[in-house]
C-alpha cells in the first residue's frame, strides 16, 4: 500500500482513509500488508503514522512522484520485496510491476481545475492518465466519485464502490465541558470542520451565517489548505458577525469528537466531496447535520440530515435556522445520524478491499 500521504503537509481525508484501511486489513489473517513511501528523515506526527510495517524507497517525494509518472520506476518491490498486489491509495501511480488496485476519492481537479495550481493539475492529469491505462481495479469512496470516474472514461467493469468507515467513540458530557473550556466556547455554536480550500465553500457558509438571527457562534476547525484566504473572508464580515466567528485551526483528535458533540448543528455545505468524513463523524456523535445535496455527502446523510443547495446561502441559512429553532427536528436528526453512522465501519471497508485484491491477483 502506498502510504506517502501520511507525510503530506495537510494529510487530510486521504491519509485517514489509507491509515484506517491499512489497520483493518492488517487485522485480517488472510493478508500480509506492507506500506511503501518515499525517503524521509523522520516519521510523520503520531496521528499520521502508518499502522503497518512501511518500507522506504530512496527518492524524496517530489522526485519519486516524477520518476513514477514519467520514468515508470522505481518499482515498489525495490523497497518491499515481492508483492501480489500494489494498492495505490492516493492519486500517485507507481509502476505496474504487479496487478494494481487504485483508490480514487474524488476527481475535483477535473470538475474545478481553477482551484488547483498549474503544477498540481499536471501531476493529477498524468496520474489519471496512468490510472486509466494501467489500473486493474479502481475503488471509489462514493457513488458520486464512481460516476465521475465513469464520465472520465473508466470502463464500469473496473470500478468498485468501496465506502469508507468511521471510528468515533461518543464524547462524554465531561469531555464536552473540558473542550468548551479549553477553547473558550461559551456560547452555543454551529460547527464546520475541514481543510480551508475553495471547494469547502466557506464563503457560502459565512454568507448564510450572517443571516441567522439566533444567538450562536460559528466555530471553524481545520488546517489551512490552499487557494482560500480565510482572513479576507473574515474581514468582509460586519463586526457584529465577525466577532461571533471562532477560528480554532487544527485541533487534536482527542478534542475533535467533543467539539462535534458539543455543537448545536454541524454545517458542511461543500461543493464537491469524495466521501465526506466530517459528516459521518458529526453523525456518529449525534450532532444534527446540514450538508450539501449535490455531492457525496448526500449519500452519507440521506434522511439523517438536511440537504441544501450549497450555492444558495438562503438555503443553508434556512436549514440552520430550522435545526436551531425546532428541538424535535434536531433530536430526530441526531438519532437518525447515529444510526446511519453505525453502518460505516472500517471492517466493512477492509472486506471490500480484500475482495478487490483477490480479484486483481487472480
Amino acid at each position: 500500500m502506498t502510504l506517502e500521504q501520511c507525510w503530506h503537509r495537510v494529510p487530510g481525508g486521504t491519509a485517514v482513509a489509507a491509515i484506517e484501511t491499512a489497520r483493518a486489513l492488517a487485522a485480517r489473517p488472510d493478508l500480509s500488508v506492507v506500506g511503501v513511501a518515499a525517503a524521509h528523515r523522520s516519521p510523520p506526527p503520531p496521528r499520521w503514522r502508518p499502522p503497518v510495517d512501511t518500507r522506504y524507497l530512496r527518492l524524496p517525494r517530489i522526485a519519486l512522484y516524477e520518476a513514477w509518472h514519467y520514468l515508470r520506476r522505481p518499482a515498489v518491490e525495490r523497497a518491499t520485496g515481492p508483492v501480489d498486489v500494489i494498492h495505490a491509495t492516493g492519486i500517485a501511480m507507481p509502476p505496474r510491476t504487479a496487478p494494481i488496485v487504485t483508490t480514487i476519492h474524488d476527481l475535483a481537479f477535473v470538475a474545478n481545475p481553477a482551484h488547483f495550481s498549474r503544477a498540481g493539475l499536471r501531476f493529477f492529469r498524468r496520474a489519471l492518465s496512468l490510472t486509466l491505462s494501467q489500473a486493474d481495479l479502481v475503488l471509489c469512496s462514493s457513488r458520486a466519485t464512481l460516476e465521475q470516474c465513469r464520465a472520465a472514461g473508466f470502463d464500469e467493469a473496473r470500478l468498485r464502490h468501496v465506502p469508507l468507515g468511521v471510528r468515533a467513540e461518543p464524547a462524554t458530557h465531561d469531555e464536552v465541558a473540558r473542550v468548551r473550556i479549553a477553547h473558550a466556547l461559551e456560547s452555543p455554536y454551529v460547527l464546520w470542520v475541514g481543510t480551508v480550500e475553495p471547494r469547502k465553500n466557506l464563503p457560502g457558509l459565512m454568507q448564510a451565517f450572517r443571516q441567522l438571527e439566533h444567538d450562536v457562534d460559528l466555530v471553524l476547525v481545520g488546517p489551512k489548505g490552499w487557494n482560500e484566504d480565510l482572513e479576507r473572508l473574515l474581514a468582509e464580515l460586519e463586526p457584529r458577525v465577525r466577532d461571533r466567528v471562532r477560528v480554532l485551526g487544527f485541533v487534536s483528535e482527542d478534542d475533535l469528537g467533543a467539539l462535534y458533540a458539543g455543537a448545536e448543528v454541524f454545517c458542511f455545505p461543500s461543493l464537491l466531496e469524495g466521501f465526506g468524513f466530517p459528516v459521518l463523524e458529526a453523525m456518529a456523535q449525534g450532532t444534527p447535520v446540514v450538508t450539501s445535496g449535490e455531492t457525496s455527502t448526500a449519500e452519507l446523510a440521506q434522511d439523517a440530515g438536511i440537504l441544501v443547495d450549497p450555492r444558495d446561502p438562503d438555503s443553508i441559512a434556512g436549514a440552520l435556522s430550522r435545526v436551531l429553532s425546532e428541538s424535535s427536528l434536531a433530536a430526530g436528526l441526531a438519532e437518525a445520524g447515529r444510526s446511519r453512522a453505525a453502518g460505516y465501519t472500517w471492517e466493512k471497508t477492509a472486506d471490500l478491499v480484500a475482495q478487490a485484491y483477490a480479484e486483481a491477483a487472480a
